[in-house]
């Protein structure tokens, strides 16, 4: 019975959220980017604690994941990961997830337990249905191939199956490894860019609204937005709603539930305050 009740809480707690997500991609997919920041093994460590979160995260909400590119770093952890979280809302939620998370904790890289600050910049944008015009020219792009460096078998180290797309005008790179077929990666490359150039010119227009007041760049892109406390104390704040939970633990396990409701409630706030 218990079970049937966290069920049905979970459940309309989804539709309270949903009920916020009006804007005209909030439905689609998503598209996550997630970087190490500066600090070698520490930061890097962090960037896959992060790509864990996420993935327990969606994998608790139903939706399906998959990594499309990784590229792991020396000792450990992951340098960068770009991965797809399909189903009703992705971008609406993982929207409140773009900027920079910071974490601080004693090191287990550091043999005098020391404790470290490590930063990792997480980027979502959604993934364009097909029907979404965006003109991209072939004489625009350069097309690299090239062979896979994850999992993937015997396969990976014979045939030159990932896809390197450069957009020249813009300079954007994207990358796809995950799949056995060269087709399907370039495929997948292919959507993944055409979300980036079209997120790239949605945010040139918005930067020319003079309407954009100091609290919304602010969440913007390139700002600190949450910091995850592990010593001398546990604990997880959202530096824009103010948001705090001490069950760190919880937090890194996928529960961010609160930390997406309270950003969406503000960002409600603020478009109605206009």
């Amino acid at each position: 019975m218990t079970a049937r009740v966290e069920s049905l809480d979970r459940l309309l707690n989804r539709y309270e959220i949903e009920r916020m997500l009006g804007g005209e991609t909030d439905k689609e997919n998503a598209i996550v980017y997630i970087n190490a920041g500066a600090g070698g093994t520490e930061a890097q460590d962090w960037a896959e604690i992060l790509l864990r979160m996420y993935l327990r995260w969606s994998e608790r909400e139903g939706f399906e994941t998959q990594v499309v590119d990784l590229l792991p770093g020396e000792e450990a952890g992951i340098k960068n990961v770009t991965f797809l979280i399909r189903g009703a809302y992705a971008y609406g939620y993982m929207k409140c997830e773009s900027g920079i998370h910071r974490l601080v904790r004693i090191s287990p890289f550091d043999a005098a337990a020391r404790r470290h600050t490590s930063f990792a910049s997480v980027y979502a944008y959604p993934e364009l249905p097909e029907d979404v015009p965006v003109e991209i020219k072939d004489e625009d792009l350069r097309i690299d191939t090239f062979r896979a460096s994850g999992p993937g078998g015997q396969h990976v180290n014979r045939t030159e199956s990932a896809v390197r797309i450069t957009h020249l005008p813009t300079g954007l790179v994207v990358q796809c490894q995950n799949e056995r077929s060269q087709h399907k990666n370039k495929s997948i490359a292919m959507a993944i860019l055409k979300s980036r150039i079209y997120e790239l010119e949605k945010r040139k227009q918005e930067e020319k609204q003079d309407s954009l007041n100091k609290e919304k760049k602010d969440i913007a892109w390139g700002s600190q937005i949450r910091s995850y406390t592990l010593h001398p104390y546990k604990l997880v704040k959202d530096h824009r709603t103010k948001i705090e939970e001490h069950n760190a633990d919880s937090v890194l396990d996928g529960e961010i539930e609160p930390f997406i409701k309270a950003c969406l409630l503000f960002l409600t706030f603020e478009q109605k305050g206009d």
